[in-house]
């Protein structure tokens, strides 16, 4: 070894022994190691509060986003709708898990349109919040309904509710890793896999519709505790990512 490090300005590569970030006269873009160029490509995955720099400068990112965005807001909504007739808990855990999703555009927006990064931390750290407590009343509700079951009314309506999560996050799925892939946007894609996994929690609501249906009514409950785990896991990736502790 002779002591050199090799440095990355942009388009540009050269060695020395400086150690560190820095910059030259004729190379004004800072520098940083350029064994990291490759790593950078590669380490992405599903965040809630932060936005994601590339897909910020391309127009398609920011419209992919939102579109699918507005998809999970449409579909909590609906399954607000059935929640107000039925009081499923499971439905409960679930409509907020998806709603969680479409609050992140407030810190979407925050850095898009103002394009301050302290801005779109503090955006995350109200969403971060925001799911926190709606993780935590679905959680009471779930173990209150535990201790204290009772009958559920309009079963076929939460089933069908069950359906609609899982169908809107499937189509906010293509819709994120159709763009992530015309943009070549690891975050992007990573966020659709995401989506789409989500789309099978959805389906715990409908397994919990049909056990209530046959005689089981805790297990409303039990899915509904099961998915409150499941946002609380995320809430807490959620909260390191916007501290910029990690990526996941």
């Amino acid at each position: 070894m002779n002591g050199t490090l090799e440095h990355r300005h942009g388009l540009w590569t050269h060695e020395h022994h400086h150690h560190g970030p820095h910059r030259h006269a004729r190379l004004p873009i800072r520098s940083r190691d350029a064994a990291d160029h490759h790593h950078d490509h590669h380490e992405h995955g599903h965040s809630h509060g932060r936005v994601d720099p590339a897909i910020l400068r391309s127009r398609a990112g920011v419209g992919a986003v939102a579109c699918s965005l507005g998809i999970l807001a449409a579909t909590a909504a609906l399954q607000a709708v059935v929640f107000a007739a039925s009081r499923s808990v499971a439905l409960l855990a679930d409509l907020i898990h998806n709603g969680g999703d479409a609050l992140t555009a407030v810190p979407l927006a925050a850095a898009f349109l103002a394009r301050s990064e302290r801005g779109e931390r503090w955006a995350g750290y109200a969403v971060v919040t925001t799911i926190f407590l709606s993780a935590v009343v679905a959680g009471v509700e779930s173990v209150d309904r535990l201790l204290h079951p009772r009958d559920l009314d309009h079963v076929a309506a939460i089933a069908l509710a069950g359906v609609i999560g899982f169908l809107g996050n499937e189509l906010a799925a293509r819709v994120r890793l159709r763009a992530g892939a015309r943009i070549d946007s690891p975050a992007l894609v990573a966020d659709g896999h995401h989506a789409r996994v989500d789309g099978f929690v959805s389906l715990g609501v409908v397994l919990a519709a049909a056990a209530v249906a046959v005689g089981i009514p805790r297990a409303d409950p039990i899915v509904g505790l099961a998915i409150t785990a499941l946002i609380l896991r995320i809430t807490a990736q959620a909260w390191r990512t916007v501290r910029g502790d990690g990526s996941h």
